[in-house]
C-alpha cells in the first residue's frame, strides 16, 4: 500500500523537471518527516501528524511550482492548477475524438491522402487553439469577477484526500473510459457507414450475414473487458488470459478479412479512382491497429507477471518505483 507521504511526493514530482526530481524528493521527504516527528514528539498520533503536516504544506502542485521556480500568474495561482488539469483533460480526450470524426468525414467526402492528413493537422491546430482560448478566457473571467466561484466550490481547501493513488496494480479510470469510448465509436462507425455516409457502403455489405455482427459483439466484449478489469482492480494471470482471448477474438477475423480481400466493398469505386492508394493506406492503418493490440497483449502480460512476483512498478512522471 502506497503511503500518504509517497502519494504526496509522487504528485509533487510529476510537476517538476526531471533533473530536479532527485534533490526535491530527498528535500521534501526530509522536511515532511521532520515536521511529523516534531508533532509525534508533542503527543500527536503519527497518522494524524502526517495528515496535518500535508494539509499545512498544501496542494502538491503549487508546492512543486515553488520548487521549480515557476510563477503561475497566467490567470492567478489559486485557479491555475484547476485550469491546467481541465485543459489537459480536454486536449487528451475530446480533441482526439474530434480529429477522428473529421478524418472519417474527409475520407468519405474526398479520399485524397494529402487532404486527409492536411485536414487532420488543421483540426488539431484549430480545435486545440479554440479549446485553449475559451477555457483560459472562462477562467480569466472567473478570476477577475469571482462569479460562480462559490457554487463551483473552487475555494474548497486542499486535503490529502485529493491525492491520486499510486498502487502497483491500480487500474486508471482513464484507461477504462478510453477503452469503452473507442469501442462505442467503432461500433457507431461500422453501422453508420452502411446506412448514412454514402449510397454505397465502404465495407463489404455481404459480411452483415455474419462478420460485421461478430465484430460488433467483439467490440462489446472489449468494452466489457475494460469495465471488468476496473472492477477486478489488479493485473494478474487471469487478466492476462482474458485480455489475450478478447484481443484474438477481434484480431484474427480482422486480419483474415483483410488478407482475403473481404473487408472492403468491391463496389465502392473511389478506392480505385482515388489519386492515392487509399485502400492500401486504410489497410495499413488497420494492420497497425492489430500491431498495437499485440503490444497491448505483451504489456498486460508483463504487468500481470510483475504484479504476481511482487516487483515494483514505476510511478509515471516521477522517476520513482512503487514497491506496494
Amino acid at each position: 500500500m502506497t503511503s500518504l507521504i509517497d502519494r504526496y511526493v509522487y504528485t509533487a514530482l510529476r510537476r517538476v523537471p526531471e533533473q530536479q526530481r532527485g534533490d526535491i524528493d530527498r528535500e521534501l521527504r526530509a522536511s515532511i518527516e521532520d515536521a511529523v516527528d516534531a508533532r509525534v514528539d508533542s503527543g500527536e498520533e503519527r497518522d494524524a501528524a502526517i495528515e496535518t503536516t500535508l494539509v499545512e504544506l498544501g496542494d502538491p502542485g503549487r508546492l512543486a511550482d515553488r520548487y521549480a521556480g515557476r510563477s503561475n500568474f497566467l490567470i492567478g495561482p489559486e485557479l491555475y492548477p484547476m485550469w491546467r488539469r481541465l485543459l489537459i483533460t480536454l486536449l487528451a480526450t475530446v480533441l482526439p475524438i474530434v480529429v477522428l470524426v473529421g478524418v472519417i468525414v474527409q475520407i468519405l467526402d474526398d479520399p485524397n491522402i494529402g487532404k486527409v492528413i492536411g485536414g487532420a493537422v488543421t483540426t488539431i491546430l484549430t480545435v486545440g487553439v479554440q479549446m485553449t482560448f475559451w477555457v483560459t478566457a472562462a477562467f480569466a473571467v472567473l478570476e477577475h469577477t469571482g462569479v460562480g466561484r462559490e457554487s463551483m466550490k473552487l475555494d474548497r481547501p486542499w486535503t490529502p484526500k485529493d491525492l491520486p493513488r499510486y498502487e502497483p496494480n491500480n487500474i486508471p479510470r482513464s484507461e477504462v473510459i478510453t477503452g469503452v469510448v473507442w469501442a462505442v465509436l467503432l461500433i457507431a462507425g461500422l453501422v453508420l457507414q452502411q446506412f448514412t455516409f454514402s449510397d454505397v457502403p465502404v465495407l463489404d455489405p455481404a459480411n452483415w450475414t455474419f462478420w460485421w455482427p461478430y465484430m460488433i459483439v467483439s467490440l462489446v466484449l472489449s468494452a466489457a473487458f475494460h469495465v471488468w478489469l476496473y472492477r477486478h482492480g489488479r493485473y494478474d494471470r487471469k487478466v492476462t488470459v482474458v485480455n489475450l482471448v478478447q484481443q484474438l477474438i477481434s484480431m484474427v477475423p480482422l486480419v483474415w478479412l483483410l488478407v482475403t480481400d473481404r473487408f472492403f466493398n468491391p463496389e465502392f469505386d473511389w478506392f480505385a479512382a482515388a489519386d492515392a492508394d487509399v485502400k492500401g493506406w486504410v489497410t495499413k492503418g488497420l494492420l497497425l491497429a492489430v500491431a498495437v493490440s499485440v503490444i497491448d497483449i505483451v504489456k498486460v502480460a508483463i504487468r500481470g507477471e510483475r504484479a504476481r512476483r511482487g516487483l515494483p512498478s514505476k510511478v509515471p512522471g516521477t522517476g520513482n518505483y512503487n514497491f506496494g
